[in-house]
């Protein structure tokens, strides 16, 4: 239930929004050059200048081709400087930025990268999130990522709501966790930080809807009370 996110499904969608194939297993390295080649240039840095290259792919730019820059090609630079320009779901840098989340209260913040991580980083806990995703089609996919702006954990995709998702993969994220076992000095994984979530998941309702309830009732239809009570 996020506007934010909402905002996202049609900003510049030829650098936004869900790339194809990339559930696909054979989806590499390859398919990821054509991909971001094609999404249009905005700038370069030639000379150490800032040169408006709009209009044209980095394709063309790679073979010379770009209008503005009639026979140049682009440096590494360029290419990072391209990339950055990029802004889909999950964003390939030197790591994989997952987009999806942003901001949110203190105590939240150290959750989001400890489920990636518990997800991500054990092949035991990678290979059961796949089987929970591996029989999606891309316009089941699609549907579900236009749906959560707007109905959050009560978004369905075939016949389960994203509820129910979210909590069997904050299970498997648990266990990814626990498998690491990387512990601080007083012996406690990082499994602690999941906590925000366990919460989350266990009053079954979305922040979003915490916040709309106290607009509602508490706060008297300001937004005021939130600068003091969700700031840090």
């Amino acid at each position: 239930m996020s506007f934010r996110s909402e905002i996202w499904r049609d900003t510049d969608n030829a650098r936004s929004g869900m790339l194809p194939g990339r559930s696909n297993p054979a989806w590499g390295s390859s398919a990821g050059w054509t991909t971001r080649s094609d999404v249009p240039c905005i700038s370069s840095s030639a000379n150490e200048e800032y040169i408006d290259v709009a209009g044209s792919s980095f394709r063309d730019f790679f073979q010379g081709k770009n209008p503005h820059l009639p026979g140049e090609r682009p440096t590494l630079s360029d290419w990072a400087n391209h990339l950055s320009t990029i802004f889909p779901e999950v964003r390939l840098k030197r790591y994989l930025e997952m987009r999806g989340a942003d901001g949110g209260p203190w105590g939240r913040l150290p959750a989001l990268p400890a489920f990636w991580v518990g997800l991500l980083y054990d092949d035991v806990s990678l290979d059961a999130a796949w089987d929970l995703v591996k029989h999606w089609t891309a316009q089941e996919r699609q549907a579900l990522r236009d749906d959560v702006p707007r109905f959050g954990f009560k978004a369905r995709i075939k016949d389960r709501y994203l509820f129910e998702i979210a909590k069997e993969c904050l299970v498997l994220a648990r266990s990814g966790l626990r498998r690491r076992a990387r512990v601080d000095h007083d012996g406690h994984d990082e499994t602690r930080h999941l906590e925000p979530l366990d919460r989350i998941i266990d009053c079954g309702r979305t922040p979003a809807e915490e916040l709309l309830d106290k607009y509602k009732g508490p706060w008297r239809g300001s937004v005021e009370p939130a600068y003091g009570e969700y700031a840090f």
